[in-house]
C-alpha cells in the first residue's frame, strides 16, 4: 500500500479539498477561520498549504463567519457547503448558536473547533473548560445536541473514518445538517502514514429515496377523496429541485399553494394558484383557503407554529393532514398521513396516479383583491411622518426584479416580507427556522459569494444590526457587493408590539423604554462608513427610491439607512399565535390579554 505522510490537519484539508459534487466543484468551497493558539500552528499551516487550490477566509466573528457558509449553502440548495474553524475556547463556542441555526433548518456546514490537547500533558491548558467529575468532556460538547454528527479526532488515523461519515451526514438529503469535528490541537500536529488512496477526488451524489407503494397509494386516494385540497410549499421543495414540479403540479390538478418562510420563492408570485402564505404571516386570501381546507398537503415543510397559526389556522371540521417529506420524523407530525419521500419524485408519481383528476378553481377574486389590498400599503406616502415597514419593502420591491434576491432574519422585517414580498422564483432568502438576530449581513454576504450574479438586498433592523455588524467589514475587504437597508425604529419594534399585544407595558425593548442615564444617538451612517462601506441616509420613501437605484453596480456594500414608525406593523393578513399570557397579573391589559388567550387555546385544541 502507498502512503503519505501528513499531519493529521494537512490530511483533513487535502481530503476536503478533493470532495466532488456531481456538478464537477468542490462540496466543500472553503474554509472560514479565525486563527487562535488553538487551531494556528496545525490547521493554520494545513490551510496555508493548500490555499492555492481551497481558500481560507478570514472573518471578524466566528458566529457570524458561520451565518456566511450557511447561507451559501442554503443558496447552493445544500448541493455545496463551507467549514468554519476556530481556536479552542470562546471561538469554539460563539459557534454554538450558528450550528443550532443550521441544525433548525437542516443545512450543512463543517465546523472544526481546536479542542484541548488529547495527551493531557499540558493540562488545564489556556482557555479549556475542566469538567470535575468528567475528563472527557470539553467546551466543544455544546456542539452535541445542535449537530446531526459529533466525533473528536484525537488520534492522526481518526480522520480516515470522521471525514467520510461527516460529508455522508452533509450530502444526506434526510439527515441532512451540521457537523463538528473537535480537532485536539496537538492531534492536529502529528503525522501519520497516510494511505494515498484516501485521497483520490469523491463524487458525493445526492440521493432520492423513492415513495413506500403503500404510502403512495394511500396520499393519492386521500387527495381523490378531497373536496378543497391546499398546498403547502416548504423549504424542502427547493432542496429537492421540485419547484418546476410544484407548479405543474398545482396546476393539473387545480389545488391552490400557499409557502411557509422556507418555501417562499419555490414558485413565482405571478401564479395564479399561488395564494401567499398562511398562519401568523399569512395573506389574507392564503388563510381563507386555509380554514376551508379539508386536506392540507405538506411538501417538504416540517409545519412550524408560524405556518399553522399554532395550530388554528387548518380549522376546518374534519380536516386532514398529508405531509410528503423526506424524513419520516417530520412527515409524521401532528399525526399526519405519512409520505416518505424526496418531493420531486413524490409529487411526480402522485400527479401520475391522479391522471387528469381536477377540482373546482379556488377564489381568484380574493387573491386579486389583496394584492390591491397590499398595493395601497406597500405605496409611497403622500403625507408627512415616518414610513411603515410595508412602505420600505414597496420600495424596495420597486427597484428590484427578475434576478434579486431579498434576504433577512430576525425583528419586524420576516413577518413583513412573508406577507407582502412578491416573491420572484428564487428571489427569497430567509432565515426563519431560529430566527437569529444577526445572521443578516454574513448571510448576505454567503449568498452574493453562492450567487455572484444576483443582486443581493439584505433587509436589517437596527436591533440586529447592532448584534452582529462586523462582516460588511469583512465583505468589503473581500469586495462582496450587496445592498443593506437598514431600518432604524430605535429598538426591538416587532417585540415591542408583541409586549403590548399580550398586555404588557412597553418595557425593556425600544430604546427610550429601557435603562439609560443619556438616550441613545446611535450614527449607523458614521458607523457603516467607518467600516469602508458605501453608505447614505434616506430621510424619505422617495430618497430611498433613489438610493436603491444608485446602489446597483456597486463595487463593495451599499447601506441604506432610513427612520421607520415602530408602532404599526403590516396591517394585514395574520392569525393567531401562541404567546403565553400570565394567568395573574396587576395590569387590567394583561388580564383582559388572558381572558382573549383561554378563547384562542380552545380553538387550538378543536382544531387539533
Amino acid at each position: 500500500m502507498t502512503t503519505i505522510r501528513l499531519t493529521a490537519a494537512q490530511a483533513m484539508v487535502k481530503w476536503l479539498s478533493v470532495q466532488m459534487t456531481e456538478e464537477g466543484e468542490r462540496f466543500i468551497e472553503g474554509v472560514w477561520a479565525i486563527f487562535g493558539h488553538g487551531n494556528v500552528a496545525g490547521l493554520g499551516e494545513a490551510l496555508h498549504g493548500i490555499k492555492d487550490v481551497m481558500p481560507t477566509w478570514r472573518g471578524h466573528n466566528e458566529q457570524t463567519m458561520a451565518h456566511a457558509a450557511i447561507a451559501f449553502a442554503k443558496t447552493h440548495k445544500r448541493r455545496r457547503a463551507m467549514a468554519v474553524t476556530s481556536s479552542i475556547g470562546p471561538g469554539a463556542t460563539n459557534m454554538v448558536t450558528a450550528a443550532a441555526l443550521a441544525h433548525v433548518n437542516r443545512l450543512p456546514v463543517l465546523f472544526i473547533p481546536g479542542d484541548v490537547f488529547a495527551n493531557r500533558a499540558p493540562d488545564p491548558v489556556l482557555q479549556q473548560i475542566e469538567d470535575f467529575d468528567d475528563a472527557t468532556v470539553s467546551a466543544n460538547d455544546c456542539f452535541r445536541p445542535v449537530v446531526r454528527y459529533f466525533d473528536r479526532i484525537s488520534r492522526p488515523e481518526h480522520i480516515l473514518t470522521a471525514l467520510p461519515r461527516a460529508l455522508r451526514v452533509m450530502t444526506d438529503p434526510a439527515n441532512c445538517g451540521p457537523v463538528c469535528l473537535a480537532f485536539c490541537q496537538d492531534t492536529q500536529t502529528e503525522a501519520y502514514d497516510y494511505p494515498l488512496e484516501f485521497f483520490t477526488p469523491k463524487v458525493w451524489h445526492i440521493r432520492r429515496p423513492e415513495p413506500d407503494q403503500r404510502e403512495l397509494a394511500e396520499a393519492v386516494a386521500a387527495i381523490k377523496a378531497a373536496k378543497k385540497p391546499l398546498i403547502v410549499t416548504g423549504g424542502g421543495v427547493i432542496y429537492s429541485g421540485a419547484e418546476a414540479v410544484l407548479r405543474d403540479f398545482a396546476c393539473k390538478h387545480s389545488i391552490p399553494m400557499v409557502e411557509t418562510q422556507a418555501g417562499k420563492g419555490a414558485v413565482d408570485w405571478e401564479e395564479k394558484l399561488h395564494f401567499g402564505s398562511p398562519g401568523v404571516t399569512g395573506t389574507g386570501c392564503g388563510n381563507q383557503l386555509a380554514a376551508e381546507a379539508d386536506l392540507v398537503i405538506g411538501v417538504g415543510t416540517r409545519f412550524q407554529d408560524f405556518t399553522t397559526g399554532s395550530w388554528t389556522v387548518f380549522s376546518a371540521p374534519g380536516r386532514k393532514l398529508l405531509s410528503i417529506n423526506i424524513h419520516g420524523y417530520d412527515a409524521a407530525k401532528r399525526g399526519a398521513q405519512a409520505l416518505v419521500s424526496d418531493a420531486k419524485v413524490a409529487l411526480e408519481k402522485i400527479s401520475a396516479a391522479l391522471g387528469g383528476h381536477r377540482f373546482a378553481d379556488p377564489d381568484f377574486a380574493a387573491r386579486d383583491q389583496w394584492f390591491q389590498t397590499t398595493d395601497g400599503l406597500m405605496a409611497a406616502p403622500n403625507g408627512v411622518g415616518m414610513p411603515t415597514d410595508a412602505q420600505v419593502i414597496g420600495a424596495v420591491q420597486r427597484n428590484t426584479g427578475k434576478q434579486s434576491v431579498v434576504m433577512c432574519a430576525a425583528g419586524t422585517m420576516p413577518g413583513a416580507l412573508h406577507v407582502l414580498w412578491r416573491a420572484a422564483a428564487g428571489g427569497y432568502h430567509m432565515e426563519y427556522g431560529y430566527s437569529c438576530m444577526g445572521y443578516e449581513i454574513a448571510g448576505a454576504m454567503g449568498i452574493k459569494m453562492a450567487a455572484p450574479e444576483k443582486d443581493v438586498v439584505c433587509m436589517v433592523g437596527d436591533g440586529s444590526y447592532m448584534m452582529a455588524n462586523s462582516e460588511l467589514a469583512t465583505a468589503v475587504m473581500m469586495g462582496i457587493p450587496f445592498t443593506i437597508v437598514l431600518t432604524d425604529n430605535r429598538g426591538y419594534g416587532c417585540i415591542n408590539r408583541l409586549q403590548k399585544g399580550t398586555g404588557g407595558a412597553p418595557f425593556n425593548n425600544l430604546l427610550d423604554d429601557s435603562y439609560h442615564v443619556n438616550p441613545a444617538n446611535i450614527d449607523f451612517v458614521a458607523h457603516a462608513r467607518s467600516m469602508g462601506a458605501n453608505v447614505v441616509k434616506a430621510g424619505s420613501i422617495a430618497q430611498l427610491d433613489t438610493e436603491l437605484q444608485a446602489a446597483k453596480g456597486a463595487k463593495i456594500p451599499t447601506v441604506i439607512v432610513i427612520d421607520t414608525d415602530p408602532n404599526p406593523g403590516t396591517c394585514a393578513g395574520g392569525t393567531w399565535w401562541d404567546v403565553a399570557v400570565p394567568e395573574v397579573s396587576n395590569r387590567r391589559e394583561v388580564n383582559e390579554a388572558r381572558a382573549g388567550y383561554e378563547q384562542a387555546i380552545r380553538r387550538q385544541w378543536l382544531a387539533n
